[in-house]
């Protein structure tokens, strides 16, 4: 074939997906818009949830991850650059969206969580929407597996405050992340130590400790699935996310060792108190074509979880109100087929 005909071919083909997805997207939009008060679900086997980090941009605006960590620790509402206000959060996703439960992001409220009075007004609007606060988020508050002590015990007690404030706003766990730097048993160790502290912290108040896979050694299912075998706590479980089995990458984006996906869900299963359906890219059918959906909710089946699963959308193509829409039909659709 020569490459001019290729060319066209190829051209044709994009032409005809993207022409796929957009009616595709438009009746998952208008399925969702004329059904948007019926969010009981009762016909799946899990319950729908929405991350927060699905609307990054829309309250960021376009982050520069250069300058957001330095800007965060001095000064959190300057990162606040988006269209709307993180406050409004449970009315997005409950008008918008037709889903009733939600799971913040601390990031957004980085330098609220000791205000009583925002505390009480974000609580207050989730009861007032009917929304159920589900988890909350916790990224840039040191390395539970940090193999220096005295880092780890601080990164542990910089999660008290969000312990205290997703029990105050009726979650039942915080998520966190079990990272370190150092060989893998050493920063097992540490995070086994870490975790552990946590825990007993957190159980408390009876909020649940949740790790995700989220980069390093934490995307290798067997190692993760191995520190939480070591902490042994009732109220230490796993949150696996599809899509985050990346263990090294090269770059900001590309994945250059990536652990099977499968395998890490039916590894990090047994240990889950949460599940997040990571989306990026879809088909003009309407599949994730990094994931299959059925085969990854047949695991979660099969696990015999029954609990929430966030719609959790990273994508590009799409804009976020699409991505969240596209990734909630697709799961009540592959949920409807399992249940």
């Amino acid at each position: 074939m020569n490459f001019t005909r290729r060319k066209a071919i190829k051209t044709m083909g994009a032409g005809l997906a993207a022409y796929g997805m957009l009616n595709w997207t438009a009746c998952a939009n208008k399925a969702v818009k004329s059904n948007v008060s019926d969010t009981s679900m009762k016909d799946l086997f899990f319950k729908i949830s929405l991350a927060q980090w699905s609307l990054h941009r829309t309250f960021f605006g376009e982050v520069n991850f250069l300058t957001f960590a330095n800007a965060l620790q001095t000064d959190p509402d300057s990162v606040l650059k988006g269209k709307r206000d993180p406050i409004d959060f449970p009315m997005i996703a409950r008008k918008e969206f037709g889903v009733d439960a939600v799971e913040f992001v601390n990031t957004f409220y980085y330098g609220k969580v000791k205000d009583k009075l925002y505390m009480k007004d974000l609580k207050d609007r989730c009861n007032s929407e009917g929304v159920q606060p589900v988890l909350i988020m916790c990224d840039a508050l040191g390395n539970l597996g940090d193999t220096d002590a005295a880092k780890r015990k601080a990164a542990v007690e910089n999660h008290y405050p969000w312990v205290e404030a997703a029990k105050f706003l009726g979650c039942h766990s915080i998520r966190v992340n079990a990272a370190g730097e150092g060989t893998a048993d050493e920063v097992r160790d540490a995070a086994v130590q870490g975790l552990g502290s946590l825990s007993e912290y957190g159980a408390k108040s009876g909020i649940s400790v949740i790790v995700e896979n989220h980069g390093g050694y934490s995307s290798d299912g067997q190692w993760l699935a191995s520190v939480m075998q070591q902490v042994g706590s009732d109220n230490c479980g796993t949150l696996p996310d599809f899509g985050n089995f990346c263990i090294k990458r090269k770059g900001w984006t590309e994945c250059e060792v990536e652990y099977d996906r499968y395998q890490g869900m039916r590894e990090l299963m047994p240990f889950a108190k949460g599940v997040s359906a990571k989306t990026h890219d879809f088909d003009a059918d309407g599949n994730e074509i990094h994931t299959d959906f059925r085969k990854m909710l047949q695991i979660v089946k099969d696990a015999g979880y029954t609990g929430y699963i966030d719609i959790e959308y990273e994508g590009r193509k799409l804009s976020e109100p699409d991505g969240i829409r596209v990734t909630k039909k697709l799961l009540e659709l592959v949920g409807a087929e399992l249940s």
